[in-house]
């Protein structure tokens, strides 16, 4: 089984991770002749890209060769991908056919579990109101010694 681009050579992959994750390399086994993937673009943290979305600066692109056993493997800048929740891979051309095929992507990092605090609705006083915080008639004392 694999993934066939329609049209043209492009396709795009949105990868939603459930906690975070620091990715240190990518395998990409493609497609035999010129449907095997030329380049790839890494663009993190970018949920519901699209298309016209990757025209923009990728946070770090391969010069992929062919691949048709899965042994080549890409290291990433690890200081860039180390805190990633949403991994968007972009394929903008091959070697020359008028599609792309894709029968493996192997993303190589490590897990961890995300700690995502929700939003949390305070009310805070800049300077406390007088007429808020109704006491019970307080008499006053002094105490004078003598």
């Amino acid at each position: 089984q694999f993934v066939e681009s329609d049209d043209d050579e492009e396709l795009l992959f949105n990868v939603p991770f459930t906690g975070n994750v620091k990715l240190k390399s990518v395998m990409v086994l493609g497609g035999e002749g010129g449907t095997h993937p030329a380049e790839l673009r890494l663009f993190k943290n970018v949920p519901h890209m699209s298309f016209d979305d990757a025209a923009g600066e990728p946070e770090q692109t391969f010069a992929l060769s062919r691949d048709l056993t899965g042994e080549l493997e890409y290291p990433t800048k690890i200081a860039r991908f180390s805190n990633v929740y949403h991994l968007s891979m972009h394929f903008p051309k091959n070697f020359g056919a008028e599609t792309t095929k894709i029968f493996y992507i192997g993303l190589k990092g490590e897990w961890t579990e995300a700690r995502r605090h929700e939003v949390t609705i305070c009310s805070y006083e800049a300077s406390a109101n007088p007429a808020d915080h109704r006491l019970e008639q307080i008499t006053p004392q002094t105490h004078f010694i003598s």
